[in-house]
Formats: C-alpha cells, sequence, structure tokens
C-alpha cells in the first residue's frame, strides 16, 4: 500500500535488526516529542531496541502484526494489532504503537496506518478492535475521524514521559 506523500506501507512478517533499530529511533523521536507510548523521557536507545525485539518475537510467533511505512530515506511509522487474545476473545485485536516520526507527520501518514491496519485485521480474521490514546491529542482526533467509538476516559491513567498525569480514552471499531 502506498500514501499520496510516496510511503509505502507493508506488514513485517520477521524483524531484522536495522528495522528493529530503525523503530527505536521512530519510538524514541515520539517520546521526545512527548507522545505517550508507555516510555519515560529520555528514552535510551537501548531500551527502544530492546522493547522491538519483544515486539518482533510476538510477530514471529503470530501473537502481533507490525506494520511499518517507509519513505525513501526508512521507516518512518508504525502500528501494531495485539492478534493473541483471550480465549472468549478470539474476534477481536488492540491496536497498539500507532506512532509517526516528527518528520513525517501532516501528510496522512496516521490516517494510512490506520486503514492497513483494519484491513490486516480483516485479513486476520478480526472484527473488532480497541485502542486507547491521550484525550485531546491529535491522535484522538484521526480516530474520531476515521469512524472510532469514543468508549469514555479513564482519568489519571498514565505517566506522560516528562512527568504528570494524563487519562486515557478508550475507543472501538467494528470491522
Amino acid at each position: 500500500m502506498s500514501t499520496s506523500s510516496g510511503i509505502a506501507i507493508r506488514r513485517l512478517h520477521s524483524v531484522e535488526d536495522a528495522q528493529i533499530e530503525a523503530l527505536a529511533d521512530v519510538l524514541i523521536d515520539c517520546v521526545d516529542g512527548d507522545a505517550s507510548a508507555s516510555f519515560m523521557y529520555p528514552l535510551a536507545p537501548a531500551k527502544a531496541q530492546a522493547f522491538w525485539r519483544r515486539v518482533a518475537a510476538g510477530v514471529v510467533a503470530g501473537e502481533r502484526a507490525l506494520l511499518v511505512a517507509e519513505d525513501d530515506t526508512g521507516i518512518v511509522g508504525t502500528v501494531q494489532l495485539v492478534l493473541d487474545q483471550p480465549e472468549n476473545q478470539p474476534h477481536r485485536a488492540d491496536l497498539a504503537k500507532m506512532l509517526v516520526h516528527r518528520r513525517a507527520r501532516r501528510q496522512g501518514l496516521g490516517a494510512a496506518l490506520m486503514q492497513a491496519a483494519e484491513q490486516t485485521a480483516r485479513e486476520c480474521g478480526k472484527t473488532q478492535l480497541v485502542l486507547d490514546t491521550i484525550p485531546g491529542s491529535d491522535a484522538e482526533r484521526l480516530y474520531v475521524r476515521l469512524g472510532w467509538i469514543r468508549v469514555g476516559t479513564i482519568p489519571d491513567y498514565a505517566l506522560l514521559p516528562r512527568g504528570g498525569l494524563s487519562g486515557t480514552t478508550v475507543f472501538y471499531k467494528a470491522l
């Protein structure tokens, strides 16, 4: 899949060391830019790479679907589907870590990654997706625009990268 800005989106079925480094760079950039992505500022490269190695193991095991967006310089965005769900929830996946490097934002890449994730979920037999995000964020506005349904907000859910509590808003989308 390609976006209008020439960025290609594809699913990885295994993750090479160079891709782990590139994904770590995207994650570090997002945390540096105050994105709430489960990590605190400053995020050390070794910690970011260790996270992506765990994701890579889940990808190989079929527990996760990992999509990447690439331009002519490499990976500039990513999103995951957590496919491995409890026995009573085989129809569902969690959408996680939708990240876009700051240099590639405002080009429709977030929407393209979300649409690719939804299509991948369908291909994996999933009929419902769930995610959470920071209230009032650009991501929240994107999800609303793409037809995701807001369930509600949990206050004081997590720390922001540079400290201070933030809520999270939970969304779902039937496919």
